[in-house]
């Protein structure tokens, strides 16, 4: 009702679920808050409730778009702009909607990781520039984890578009008004060219072709002796050269410190449209790594590559190998569900004056009628949604007993984690074929340009995606079974994939676990470029996971280190030593971040006192080894 006052809209629905919050027509979708309502939680719920009813109320979209430039990034611009404007709007008019606002704006920081930014290549100029309209118009500080990095842009940017960004109260109730200054701010930063036409040059550009026309109509009925300077179709090709050199320039994209500051040796990582701590897409782009040709590059699923029928004959094949292997895999994964339901159990709180009413201290009611009613709350404790992603080296390496452990440990933590409310990714790497497949064909047909960069076809294999049940599942892991599947690992780009499909998940916190047996090897590529060169892509791509990335990396060697390119990684020498590996190492990192609770005596409960706070002892820890061991030598 709240938000239906607010936009003046009778007709909008409103829904909650995980997904990010978004608008659309006349449907409202919001995070939906835990059970028991925290504050911090409230707060950012209605304030992205007031964000979108305020868009409703003062955003007129015939007019946004009539504005609106053509190029990505003043296009980003000019959306954080208008954001701005009508939050700003709500935010002076009442102090309630200000700080519902202030509290979503600080917690979409946060998502986005502008507390890890140090440099300014980090932070896309889209969002800093609208936090710095927010602060002009509302006179409101910006959220404190950004605070550090939009100092480092504040005076570059205000030096460029600073008296521009003075005016901008003026006309914050005139959407028109406010779109042509915000362009003109998109001008001063260095974005002129991506700006396109106004709709002033439009109407002008229009009056100049009716005007034209009528000429043109004049000179048809009285001057037919008259010649023109060229003819039609000459004019027709000096439009089209015209174009097409104007196309060619427009695609020249600076990067976003290019844009503000027009020194060459800063440039910074803005060629691509900005998604948070994301990697691109597209390894090509990243400047020490190229790849010839993704035209015959396949991210497919599991069940696609072979026959329901084959699929069920090489599951019945895999539970048959891993008979014996199978009751110590599970008796790890069982300990594994207790620690982690124990970090979800609920406690209670008695003798409260408010809550639900306390049965079992009725009896002191009875004895003395003059004794106040007994209440008690259930108390949740903090235990983040989460998703794990098992990535999966699919290499010829690993044929065997490896892959066959693998896929066994792969099958039984996706359901444990799926009982315990974590949902679970397997995926698996591997290229379509031996030394080269047609990107290698087509390299030689174009006469073997040099450096080509990677020169093999790649297989991305989706296993189990985090929304589907295991139980579906459960059959698409024998594919591994498969004859001729493992072939060469590009375990760079395998990263690449992995980490960004999380980066698209609703979780809070997002775990990438990788499984393989060592370096990157692919023929093709190695005995063209540098004997190092996809390993040198693979440490890139695992130091920016590592420390620019909201995405937790941890990873298992298979008979070699791998702790020389990870930093959080274990190498077990056995194939068989997998599953209490893969246990120990999730179990390690949901006990880093596991709250510590009050205990009666007003002490404080450390995450690792025992199996109630969530966690087993290193005693513990040795114990199960030692089990295992010995269940393995039986």
């Amino acid at each position: 009702m709240t938000m239906r006052a607010i936009a003046g809209d009778d007709e909008l629905v409103t829904t909650f679920g995980a997904e990010a919050p978004n608008l659309r027509g006349h449907r409202s979708r919001l995070p939906l808050p835990s059970r028991d309502l925290p504050a911090d939680e409230v707060a950012c719920v209605r304030g992205n409730a007031d964000a979108q009813a305020l868009k409703l109320a003062h955003h007129d979209e015939a007019v946004h778009a009539a504005h609106s430039p053509v190029g990505q990034n003043a296009r980003a611009i000019f959306e954080a702009a208008e954001q701005a404007r009508v939050e700003a709007i709500g935010a002076n008019a009442m102090s309630g909607m200000a700080e519902n606002l202030d509290a979503a704006l600080d917690e979409r920081c946060r998502a986005q990781g502008f507390a890890r930014m140090r440099e300014r290549s980090e932070a896309p100029l889209s969002d800093i520039v609208g936090l710095l309209m927010r602060e002009h118009l509302t006179g409101r500080p910006v959220p404190e984890c950004t605070r550090h990095i939009v100092d480092e842009w504040r005076n570059a940017v205000e030096e460029k578009a600073g008296k521009d960004l003075a005016q901008l109260g003026k006309c914050l109730h005139d959407q028109t008004e406010f779109a042509q200054l915000t362009r003109n701010i998109i001008s001063e930063l260095g974005m002129a060219d991506e700006l396109g036409e106004t709709p002033d040059d439009m109407d002008d550009a229009d009056q100049d072709e009716d005007q034209s026309d009528a000429e043109s109509d004049s000179n048809e009925e009285g001057g037919e002796g008259q010649q023109p300077e060229a003819s039609s179709s000459e004019q027709v090709e000096m439009a089209e050269g015209e174009g097409d050199e104007g196309d060619e320039q427009a695609v020249e994209v600076q990067s976003d410190e290019e844009m503000v500051d027009a020194d060459p040796e800063d440039s910074g990582e803005g060629k691509q449209p900005w998604r948070p701590n994301n990697l691109s897409g597209d390894p090509s782009s990243h400047p020490n790594y190229k790849v010839f040709s993704t035209a015959f590059d396949e991210t497919i699923a599991a069940e696609d590559l072979c026959d329901s029928e084959e699929l069920t004959r090489l599951r019945a094949y895999l539970d048959q190998q891993l008979q014996q292997l199978h009751g110590v895999v599970s008796r790890l994964a069982n300990r594994l569900q207790r620690r982690l339901m124990a970090k979800q159990n609920r406690a209670w709180e008695f003798d409260l004056e408010e809550g639900m009413l306390d049965a079992a201290r009725l009896s002191r009611v009875v004895i003395d009628p003059m004794h106040p009613l007994s209440y008690k709350m259930e108390q949740d404790t903090d235990f983040r949604d989460t998703v794990v992603t098992l990535l999966l080296d699919n290499s010829g390496s690993m044929r065997g007993r490896p892959i066959t452990v693998a896929a066994l440990c792969a099958d039984i933590l996706a359901r444990t984690l799926e009982r315990c409310s974590v949902k679970v990714e397997i995926l698996g790497f591997t290229t379509r074929a031996w030394k080269g497949g047609q990107s290698r064909e087509k390299w030689l047909n174009e006469g073997k340009p040099a450096n080509p960069g990677r020169l093999n076809d790649l297989r991305h294999i989706v296993y189990k995606s985090a929304d589907a049940p295991w139980r579906r599942a459960r059959r698409n892991l024998g594919l591994m079974m498969r004859e001729g599947l493992l072939k060469e690992n590009i375990d760079g780009e395998a990263l690449i994939w992995a980490h960004n499909r999380l980066l698209g998940r609703p979780e809070q916190r997002r775990i990438l676990m990788v499984i393989s047996d060592g370096a990157p090897v692919d023929d093709s590529t190695l005995s063209i470029n540098a004997g190092n060169y996809l390993e040198k892509h693979l440490r890139e791509v695992i130091e920016y996971i590592e420390t620019r990335s909201p995405v937790e990396l941890i990873a298992i060697g298979i008979g070699h280190d791998v702790t020389r390119y990870y930093r959080r990684a274990v190498t077990i020498v056995d194939a068989e030593q997998l599953g209490g590996a893969m246990t120990e190492k999730l179990a390690e990192l949901f006990d880093e971040e596991a709250p510590s609770r009050p205990v009666p005596g007003g002490q404080k409960r450390q995450p690792n006192a025992g199996a109630e706070a969530g966690g087993l002892s290193r005693t513990s820890m040795a114990q199960l080894r030692r089990a295992a061991a010995k269940e393995r030598s039986r």
